[in-house]
């Protein structure tokens, strides 16, 4: 099944705060020109791993949601697995730049693989899978920026 257009579209989006952010630490131009227009919070480091954070307790409600198609034990299963990334980043996210980017990533990681489990017993439409792989490899690959520039 074809990924809708609109989830397609919204997902993609969704990219393009992590995107921005490790275009900052990458050319010095774009985060001095975003600095002035839209101060320091929206460059850099800062940008990615504030939104990153923000995902992960988004992604928690996705969650949710997908969970609420289950019944008994295994919506009790899913609604537990739901919390989880924002728990994750509640707990896990902090200590500076490197350590927070890290556990983003796992954070991102782990994300999927609960995708999977939901996709797996029927809980995501078919093709949840092939969005989240490529979100979360580009949201990965940012985060990944905080650690390699």
């Amino acid at each position: 099944m074809k990924i809708p257009p609109a989830a397609l579209a919204l997902g993609l989006a969704g990219l393009v705060p992590f995107l921005w952010g490790a275009l900052t630490m990458i050319f010095e131009p774009v985060a001095a020109l975003t600095f002035r227009v839209a101060g320091a919070r929206f460059i850099g480091p800062y940008m990615i791993l504030s939104y990153g954070t923000v995902i992960l307790a988004f992604m928690s409600g996705v969650l949710w949601g997908l969970a609420t198609r289950a019944e008994g034990e295994a919506a009790t299963i899913g609604y537990g697995l739901s919390v989880l990334p924002a728990l994750w980043a509640f707990f896990f996210v902090g200590g500076g730049a490197e350590t927070a980017a890290i556990y983003l990533i796992f954070g991102f990681v782990g994300i999927l693989a609960i995708d999977w489990v939901f996709w797996r017993h029927g809980l995501a439409p078919d093709w949840w899978m092939r969005l989240r792989v490529g979100l979360t490899a580009g949201a990965v690959a940012c985060l990944a920026t905080v650690l390699v520039i």
